[in-house]
């Protein structure tokens, strides 16, 4: 997918989700509004690290192109462009997938 142009602020991160399950491991199909939310997703922009009290910024652990855990009901979801993404903050990251 094409980098939104988008410019996350402070430790802001912009993630494209993972698609919902639509059918359950025992062949049930799920309708839409029964789909869980999903909580994987691949990173495709950073911003630049929260303000610290001493004026410079903190690193980000998480960079873009990163797949990643967060939870589950966290950030703000953005319809840009045609396009969902999700806005969340750094600390709303639980894991980096390998």
């Amino acid at each position: 997918m094409a980098k939104p142009k988008m410019k996350p602020l402070d430790d802001r991160i912009i993630v494209e989700q993972k698609k919902a399950d639509e059918v359950t491991a025992g062949g049930i199909v799920l309708p839409t509004a029964a789909q869980e939310r999903p909580t994987i997703g691949k990173c495709l922009a950073v911003g630049p690290g929260r303000m610290l009290e001493t004026g410079s910024r903190a690193n980000l652990s998480v960079k873009v192109g990163d797949e990643l855990c967060y939870s589950k009901y966290s950030g703000t979801e953005v319809d840009y462009a045609g396009t969902k993404y999700t806005v969340i903050r750094e600390t709303d990251v639980l894991a980096v997938l390998d």
